[in-house]
């Protein structure tokens, strides 16, 4: 074998040693004697051994849980709250040069960030505006890890745990809630009849017959118990109705 012969194989290992392959969500950024070249990929590329040096990134979201934290809200509350974050490398070249472990730093400035929105709320919007207090999170993340190429797609607070003697105060409040609520429905509905009662007794004052007929009513009620004595007092408008009609048909006869 020649020289020539040589030359060949060894220029047929170079390639083969040189071909690499990217998945669809990989891309490799490319270092070509320590400068930056810019990325490859997906599928079949070439990279020249023992001058250029690659570097993987993982474009898919990758979902983390971060680590609970215990921190003071702003009405100084003691808490401890937890997270879920998503999260993607946006642009794998920034990624790779900006910072040397993108996903180390992004949990710790996720875990910084709880901290600090926690701090800046209070104990009533941690438990009843949570969303709220989600979104204040996921633009100060944004912020802190835009200039490293990654995307935070979004984060969730998990759990919070208050302590025994906070959750026995809240639930005395809500008590005194519904104790409230309770009271007032009572007094309104209490208001309410009693205008209905002031209307029907103007209208019964306004018409004696209607108040003899509800007399009436009333004795007939009373007399459904059969194991009762009841006193009545007939009043006096009554007898004298009573006298007036037997005397009109009590008088003269017309002769036959």
């Amino acid at each position: 074998m020649g020289a020539s012969g040589t030359v060949a194989i060894i220029v047929i290992i170079l390639l083969i040693l040189s071909v690499r392959m990217a998945q669809e969500y990989q891309r490799a950024v490319i270092f070509r004697l320590g400068r930056l070249k810019g990325h490859r990929g997906p599928g079949l590329y070439l990279l020249i051994p023992l001058i250029e040096r690659r570097v993987t990134v993982d474009l898919r979201t990758i979902t983390q849980q971060l680590d609970t934290q215990e921190t003071l809200s702003s009405d100084g509350v003691a808490v401890k709250v937890n997270a879920v974050l998503w999260y993607r490398a946006a642009d794998p070249e920034r990624t790779v040069v900006s910072v040397a472990n993108w996903r180390n730093a992004v949990q710790q400035a996720a875990e910084t960030g709880m901290r600090d929105t926690i701090g800046q709320s209070e104990l009533d919007g941690l438990l009843r505006d949570r969303l709220s207090v989600n979104a204040r999170l996921l633009e100060v993340l944004r912020g802190t890890v835009q200039r490293w190429g990654v995307e935070i797609e979004a984060v969730e607070l998990k759990d919070l745990d208050i302590p025994e003697q906070m959750q026995r105060a809240i639930a005395r409040e809500a008590e005194a809630i519904r104790e409230k609520r309770a009271r007032i429905i009572k007094a309104e509905g209490e208001m309410e009849a009693a205008q209905k009662l002031t209307e029907a007794a103007t209208i019964i004052g306004e018409h004696p017959a209607a108040l003899e007929i509800r007399r009436l009513q009333t004795i007939s009620e009373v007399g459904a118990e059969h194991n009762s004595t009841t006193v009545l007092m007939i009043p006096t408008e009554f007898l004298a109705a009573a006298s007036a009609y037997a005397r009109s048909q009590s008088g003269p006869k017309s002769p036959l």
